[in-house]
């Protein structure tokens, strides 16, 4: 009876982190050149970062210059989807919930994209959102997978459940994949997307209320890009 509780424990809280975010063969460790961008990345580059990748023609570009700095996660399934069922946010990131366990490297991964940006009075179709801005975004959602893949699955339930239940853990979480893509050499790109949010009359006010409160602020990824290079460091979570 406790094991058949427990077993239903999990499927709810995997379940119920699904529907909250409607959000081994060695590989070159060096990422493209900073600051990379569709028109300067060559074929070669485009096969290498799109191994295990599935991805619509219409970010495709977009999408493999911010894989592109990412060469850990050269290797890592992951499936780039339009759904228009997303709550709260424009893109999220999270593993495939049946492989949970099945073993880091096995483990699958799922990119969820809004198909248009809802403004106060009409829409913008991603393809039409500016390159850097949109880069920014598919960077921070791979900084999510960063902070993904090295955890287990039960850690991974405690996230979820953490995600799902403290505002506190959820800011640690965005922050921790903005950081994951300053790092990445993206930091020029995270503060495209925010400034392009932020500094947009037609975005709704609550959205940007969001970003202002849940993530890094444009200054603090400014500070970051000014100085030397050195990484940030990324902090574990607590629950």
């Amino acid at each position: 009876m406790r094991r058949s509780l427990v077993l239903a424990t999990v499927t709810f809280v995997l379940i119920s982190w699904c529907y909250a975010q409607k959000g081994e063969v060695q590989s070159d460790d060096t990422p493209v050149a900073k600051n990379a961008s569709p028109k300067t990345l060559t074929k070669a580059d485009s096969l290498k970062f799109t191994k295990n990748k599935t991805i619509p023609d219409i970010i495709r570009d977009e999408a493999i210059a911010a894989l592109s700095h990412y060469p850990e996660l050269a290797e890592t399934p992951i499936d780039f989807v339009f759904r228009k069922d997303i709550i709260k946010s424009f893109m999220q990131a999270q593993p495939k919930w049946y492989g949970i366990f099945q073993g880091k490297k096995r483990r699958k991964y799922v990119v969820k994209i809004t198909p248009a940006l809802k403004l106060k009075d009409k829409s913008i179709p991603v393809e039409e959102l500016p390159t850097e801005a949109l880069i920014g975004w598919l960077g921070h959602e791979l900084g999510h997978i960063m902070d993904y893949k090295n955890r287990s699955g039960f850690a991974l339930i405690r996230f979820g459940i953490g995600y799902l239940t403290s505002e506190k853990y959820l800011k640690k979480a965005e922050q921790r994949a903005d950081m994951y893509a300053i790092n990445h050499q993206l930091g020029s790109e995270i503060l495209s997307t925010k400034h392009f949010i932020l500094e947009n009359a037609q975005i709704p006010l609550a959205y940007k209320e969001r970003i202002r409160r849940l993530y890094m602020s444009p200054e603090e990824v400014m500070e970051h890009i000014d100085e030397d290079g050195s990484l940030l460091p990324i902090e574990g979570d607590e629950l």
